[in-house]
């Protein structure tokens, strides 16, 4: 149990950081001058948002009902019907979630499964455009749709984009024995909002044949689980996923000092309901004794704020169930997923913002000695091997050689094994995002440039809310071709545009990936396998 624990807190954190971002409220959406109120029919009721100079923005649209009091941890029910307007231009509650220093989004209302949805103004009023629906990282304990401001990429990309919250930790992935769909309410959710779209976004001109579903960090690993549900069949037509993969294992010590070694972040069906019943009776929220309806009955009285303490034991969710059979894992190895194109890829330097959070500080910067110990705890009797392959004197500092070792092992090892068994069926499109200047997440130890990191990339396809995005020229010209590579993709199912250079498809014999970097030349091919030394993974 104490293994288990651990290691769903190390879920925890590797979304988090997608989300360091996001310090600006929800509703502090940049602002043109708003022109007009704008009245849509949805199916539960008129909702009315905002026209602005170039885009429209409806906010707080219900997707499902609240699920509190018997609706918590209850699979998402219908939004109760409204008759007059219902006001649409502030957005919903973020799901309940403890601030951080590093997420300081903050909630404890359960009332809080709502999308937001952004149009381009212009255009034909009769013409539906590609839909994308967003699902945002904070590693399924924090985060909310409505900390993305999706305009440039609604506007530049000349698509519908809707963003979602969905029930997060021990809201959402709750196991307990006897209760329906433990550990899935958080994907449930998604798939709420997903069927929303397919019912209401032809009122917004959106086209309900043409969604794509795109995420990242733990959104993306959401995504890929959506990709292998049977109940999430044809609710999406394409996926894009970013940084995020079914596939990865952590080998000790690699994602968080002092962890075991880690297997991929899902969990047996039986284990997470054996954890959630250890915890109930730990906290004496339910007797040992209890008969499964008295100790549910129980649970949804537990007011909020003591369960949110513990909600880092439930981010990962459970398969063996009617949402995901299986391990997405082992489905995507096994070619069981549905049949999309998909857009996949990772950061160069992934590892970098993980290592600076948690192995490198100011005040204790990593030794060559800490460096060996590392490689010992994570490798055992092959860690001289990885010491020649990543000495400290090729990276400049033990930290950053660390730091390329997770990002070679953990994060590119398992991209490119699911890029591989995704193409074996499906059209795939790869891609490294490669800009080491990308505006960092936060202040980084003296002398370790965080470089392409973790998270990097998604200030190129979206705003996060109340932030300005501090790309140069450079990058700005580089944001605007990924919207508009990301777009075609949404569009057509491959990212190839005539105004940008070509993107071959990944292929087993031809494993192509487009390196995504500012500047001439800065788009182009490259060669991962050698990059990220791939070859000697495999025989590790």
């Amino acid at each position: 149990m104490t293994t288990n624990r651990r290691s769903t807190s190390a879920a925890a954190m590797i979304g988090a950081v997608a989300m360091i971002h996001c310090a600006g409220r929800a509703d502090d959406m940049p602002s043109d001058e708003e022109t007009a109120p704008e009245l849509v029919a949805t199916d539960a009721g008129p909702v009315r948002g905002v026209v602005h100079e170039d885009h429209r923005l409806f906010q707080g649209i219900p997707y499902a009902a609240p699920p509190v009091g018997a609706l918590r941890w209850q699979a998402p029910q219908p939004a109760s019907p409204w008759t007059e307007p219902r006001d649409a231009t502030r957005p919903g509650s973020p799901c309940p979630q403890t601030p951080t220093a590093y997420t300081p989004i903050g909630s404890v209302d359960e009332d809080c499964l709502y999308l937001d949805v952004i149009t381009p103004r212009s255009g034909d009023p009769e013409r539906l455009r590609p839909v994308m629906v967003w699902l945002h990282g904070g590693g399924e304990a924090t985060g909310a749709g409505s900390a993305f401001d999706a305009r440039r990429l609604a506007v530049g990309g000349d698509v519908v984009v809707v963003t979602i919250n969905f029930r997060l930790g021990i809201f959402g992935f709750l196991g307990y024995p006897g209760l329906d769909g433990s550990g899935t309410f958080g994907l449930q959710d998604q798939q709420a909002a997903l069927r929303w779209v397919q019912r209401n976004i032809a009122a917004f001109q959106g086209d309900p044949g043409n969604v794509t579903l795109f995420g990242e960090s733990w959104g993306a690993f959401a995504a890929s689980a959506q990709l292998t549900s049977p109940a999430a069949d044809g609710l999406f037509h394409r996926v894009a996923l970013q940084s995020g993969f079914a596939l990865a294992d952590y080998p000790a010590g690699t994602f968080f000092p002092g962890l075991p070694a880690l297997p991929p972040f899902w969990s047996p069906a039986a284990e997470l309901e054996a954890t959630g019943m250890a915890l109930a009776v730990e906290q004496g929220w339910v007797e040992p004794e209890s008969e499964t309806d008295a100790a549910l009955e129980r649970l949804r009285g537990v007011p909020v704020e003591e369960l949110l303490p513990h909600t880092a034991r439930f981010t990962m969710p459970a398969f063996g169930n009617d949402v995901l059979p299986e391990s997405p894992a082992e489905a995507l190895r096994a070619g069981r997923f549905h049949d999309v194109p998909v857009l996949s890829g990772a950061t160069q330097d992934e590892g970098r913002l993980f290592v600076a959070l948690s192995y490198e500080t100011e005040d204790d910067p990593m030794t060559p000695e800490r460096y060996r110990a590392l490689l010992v705890e994570a490798f055992g009797e092959a860690a001289e091997q990885v010491e020649a392959k990543y000495p400290v004197e090729a990276y400049g500092s033990p930290a950053l050689a660390w730091a390329a070792v997770i990002t070679d092992r953990v994060w590119w090892r398992a991209t490119q094994e699911q890029n591989r068994s995704l193409a074996a069926h499906t059209p795939v499109f790869a891609f490294e995002f490669a800009d080491r200047d990308a505006p960092a997440a936060f202040l980084a130890p003296p002398g370790f440039p965080l470089g392409a990191h973790h998270a990097s990339d998604v200030v190129y396809l979206l705003d996060f809310v109340g932030e300005a995005s501090g790309l140069s020229p450079e990058q700005q010209r580089l944001s605007q071709q990924m919207i508009a590579y990301w777009s075609q993709f949404a569009r057509a199912g491959d990212p190839n545009h005539p105004d940008l250079p070509p993107w071959p498809p990944f292929r087993g014999e031809a494993p192509y990936v487009q390196s995504l970097a500012p500047g001439d030349g800065g788009i182009r091919g490259v060669d991962i396998e050698a990059t990220h030394q791939l070859d000697f993974w495999s025989t590790l």
